[in-house]
């Protein structure tokens, strides 16, 4: 039987009615998975709309981080277990040697002056133990992936956001108020809120004046009305 290369229409279905019963099922990532190793798993939060592009929303086993990835990207069979090496076999006990035991002839030796007690020598300092070099800090993993925050104006006082992790969307394209883009924009480069409060300023003119267009209008089907006498 040929193994899945991700997700298909009727596991998306599956995975979404498990989240609809309060559970977050298991997912495993393919070989497909930009910055993700094959076979790690991941649980599942969330489907985002419209469903095409990375609607998938997991977070990592061992990560904090919530992600989209596509179906492509996700698989439901869970990858074998990795074998362990197997041990090299014991090396042979070596045979025990024969000890042949010789007892040599020791001629009997003069008996001698019992030689005067050495003076004991002077006491050496022992040279002080190196201080211990501090432990290294493990170094990082991997490093911060590189986030960019964009903002789309229309032009008629509507924005959105959008927030790229690396080169995967984190948020995808977000309504946000002009107020809290205004807002936002006085704290960053006196450039960035100059070119912003233009843009504000001229949505406000746009409807101002299609406010005064249909307050004209209002006036003039009031006083057409008034004339019918109603």
């Amino acid at each position: 039987m040929a193994k899945k290369s991700g997700l298909s229409a009727e596991d998306v279905d599956s995975l979404r009615s498990q989240l609809d019963a309060g559970t977050q099922p298991l997912v495993w990532f393919t070989a497909a998975a930009v910055g993700m190793e094959a076979g790690r798993s991941a649980k599942l939060l969330a489907f985002t709309e419209p469903e095409e592009g990375d609607f998938i929303q997991v977070r990592p086993t061992g990560s904090k981080d919530e992600m989209s990835f596509s179906p492509a990207e996700l698989t439901l069979e869970k990858p074998p277990p990795r074998k362990k090496a197997a041990a090299p076999p014991p090396a042979p006990p070596e045979p025990p040697r024969e000890t042949e035991i010789l007892h040599p002839y020791v001629p009997e030796a003069p008996v001698k002056p019992a030689a005067p007690k050495p003076k004991p020598a002077p006491a050496v300092a022992e040279p002080a133990p190196a201080p211990a070099k501090p432990a290294r800090k493990p170094s990082a993993k991997g490093a911060t992936p590189e986030v960019t925050v964009t903002l789309v104006t229309t032009g008629e006082g509507e924005w959105t956001v959008e927030v790229l992790q690396g080169t995967r969307k984190a948020v995808r394209p977000t309504p946000v108020s002009p107020a809290a883009v205004a807002q936002a924009a006085k704290l960053l480069t006196p450039e960035v809120a100059e070119i912003v409060e233009g843009v504000l300023n001229a949505a406000r003119a746009q409807q101002l004046a299609r406010v005064e267009q249909l307050r004209a209008e209002l006036e003039a089907a009031q006083k057409a009305l008034d004339e019918l006498g109603a």
